[in-house]
């Protein structure tokens, strides 16, 4: 089975990585970007079969070790 997994930061955590990726953008001379969040996308093969089990295992990776949960937030989608 295979899964996305989508962590972004937490609104109101500054990100500096985006605001860097921002003005490179604007450096470039590329209009009509208005502001910039990075984050990270894993994707992920989990031997489960089953939906449930799959997401189960995948939020305890993510509380784990793929995720900070304190600044960050995760998404799981199963594909």
């Amino acid at each position: 089975m295979k899964a996305r997994i989508i962590v972004t930061l937490k609104t109101g955590v500054l990100d500096p990585q985006g605001k860097a990726i921002e003005a490179a953008l604007k450096s470039l001379a590329i209009e009509g970007i208005d502001g910039v969040r990075q984050g990270k996308v894993f994707d992920i093969e989990v031997s489960a079969t089953d939906g449930a089990a799959a997401e189960a295992t995948l939020r305890t990776a993510c509380e784990k070790l793929l995720a900070n949960t304190v600044v960050e937030n995760y998404a799981i989608e199963i594909l």
